[in-house]
């Protein structure tokens, strides 16, 4: 997935220049220089190309600690395997990693990255909650880049007409997807439900709004089987079952469910905020036609699944002091500024959402603070990717009616058990 396209998983990673020992015993960089020298950063598509330029600011400072910039494939699937290959063989070619926020526990568990200091980044200054991302077992492995969360995407001109407002709550949103869309074509609501890393964070937004978690704080205790868990993955599969999510949703990832909201054939999405810059596009039917809200919940304002990415140091880094003081420069108040502004990506900085004029330029922002607040982040596991794809399996089958929410949740308690027990 491409990282500015689903800010939820970042896709930048830092990487060193190879180098090794000259001979036999002679003594490593690190060694010779303190912990410092050149890098080499690779991000997966940098679409917007703002990258390159912020690391020119970095170079002209930094003249024996230059950063070149290399672009791995766009997928995160492909970034992440070729992380962990070179990570597990002790390689030593990555210096900073700009992880999915998922990755984190994964990565700190296997001792794949190295933990950091504190008092070295200016975290009082982050939003509260990203910070959580990033840790591992009470420890910082990582500092918050790029923040996100789930947001609602309504057409402000279809409530209007209808006098109504977006909804805050599942029973409104239900009645108004049930009853307004169909008048004007539309349809109800939808998120990213095909099986894949999407519907887990789907899926836990909905359990999370209902009260629920799927893991305990260790990563080792299963907790989804609930009644709120019951009851979040229950009203996804009602609304497909009844029709106001359609069933072409089951479909989607961002992309998709993007183009749909944007062609001007959906009532609500739920996506991250980087939707709102293509659906005020030129080429968008819904251009000026649209607001965006927190996700609604139960009995009020639900609860967003924390995206975004985070910058780690390598355990192999070959110039682990230049790496941390790269970090502090991507994490520094006018980087995070040109995250937004020339990324489009959501910055960690908590003042940026309060900026008068970034309010005016991204009127989503104060939305979006609330969501990024409230939101918490997905299962903390070293055995992350596993746990997300139970999730995937068994709660697709109940939104497509193969089982009812009842057993899929079971169903997962139990896969999620025999995963955990896993060393």
């Amino acid at each position: 997935m491409r990282w500015i396209r689903a800010a939820g998983r970042g896709l930048l990673v830092a990487m060193v220049v190879m180098a090794g020992y000259v001979a036999s015993g002679t003594p490593t960089g690190t060694e010779r220089d303190g912990g410092r020298g050149p890098m080499t950063l690779a991000t997966a598509g940098d679409l917007t190309g703002y990258l390159g330029p912020v690391l020119e600011g970095w170079n002209r400072d930094h003249p024996a600690e230059k950063v070149t910039l290399v672009e791995l494939p766009d997928s995160a699937d492909e970034t992440r395997s070729q992380m962990i290959t070179d990570l597990r063989s002790g390689g030593g070619r990555f210096d900073v990693l700009n992880i999915d926020v998922a990755w984190t526990s994964e990565f700190a568990a296997a001792g794949w990255i190295a933990p950091l200091e504190r008092d070295r980044f200016a975290l009082e200054s982050f939003l509260p909650r990203v910070t959580d991302t990033a840790t591992y077992d009470g420890r910082l492995y990582a500092v918050p880049y790029v923040t996100n969360a789930g947001m609602l995407f309504y057409r402000k001109d279809v409530l209007d007409r209808e006098g109504e407002r977006p909804p805050r709550t599942w029973a409104e949103l239900e009645r108004q997807a049930r009853t307004i869309a169909p008048k004007y074509g539309l349809g109800g609501y939808a998120g990213q439900f095909l099986p894949y890393e999407g519907l887990t964070v789907n899926a836990a937004e909905a359990v999370y709004s209902a009260g629920g978690t799927i893991l305990g704080d260790d990563g080792e205790r299963v907790t989804v089987d609930s009644a709120a868990a019951r009851s979040g993955i229950g009203f996804l599969a009602r609304g497909v079952r009844d029709g106001w999510i359609p069933r072409e949703a089951l479909t989607y990832k961002e992309e998709e469910s993007r183009q749909a909201f944007q062609d001007g054939r959906l009532l609500f999405l739920r996506n991250w905020p980087y939707t709102w810059a293509g659906a005020s596009g030129k080429d968008s039917e819904v251009a000026g036609k649209f607001g965006a809200v927190p996700l609604p919940g139960p009995d009020g304002p639900g609860t967003s699944v924390l995206g975004g990415a985070n910058l780690a140091v390598s355990s192999h880094a070959r110039h682990p002091e230049s790496a941390r003081d790269l970090i502090a420069y991507l994490t520094s108040e006018p980087v995070q500024r040109r995250v937004l502004t020339e990324g489009a990506l959501p910055p960690v900085r908590a003042a940026l959402y309060e900026d008068p004029a970034l309010v005016s330029r991204f009127p989503y922002l104060p939305a979006l603070r609330t969501s990024v607040l409230s939101a918490a982040p997905r299962p903390k596991s070293p055995h992350y990717e596993q746990v997300s794809l139970a999730v995937q399996a068994v709660v697709h089958d109940a939104l497509a009616q193969h089982q009812t929410p009842e057993a899929a949740v079971r169903r997962l308690a139990d896969e999620l058990a025999a995963i955990t027990r896993r060393r």
